[in-house]
């Protein structure tokens, strides 16, 4: 397990439970397109494991850390792309598509 899971998904369960996300227009109407409201979302990233991650990505527009998950939803696979600032930023939360990205711990 890289070292910074534990803490990462610490602040995404204390950010989803207390309020603390925000949503890129792309990621709600991502969620909206799986029939999920804020709500379930939030339900989602409250309930995340080590084992639902996939790794982390340099933004190539920021240089933040985007950390990527995947997370069964019912019957299908999400797949989620998360910043982490003063508060947590959903960037990307839509249907597992197989996407490859590159991991850097």
């Amino acid at each position: 397990m890289p070292r910074w899971l534990p803490r990462v998904l610490k602040r995404v369960h204390q950010l989803a439970t207390s309020g603390g996300l925000r949503f890129t227009y792309k990621a709600m109407r991502e969620a909206a397109g799986l029939s999920l409201s804020p709500e379930d979302v939030r339900e989602v990233l409250a309930d995340l494991t080590t084992g639902d991650s996939i790794g982390r990505l340099a933004s190539e527009t920021t240089g933040e850390w985007m950390y990527v998950f995947k997370s069964q939803v019912g019957k299908q696979t999400v797949y989620i792309k998360i910043v982490l600032r003063d508060h947590c930023v959903v960037v990307s939360f839509h249907e597992d598509e197989g996407e490859d990205h590159e991991e850097d711990e």
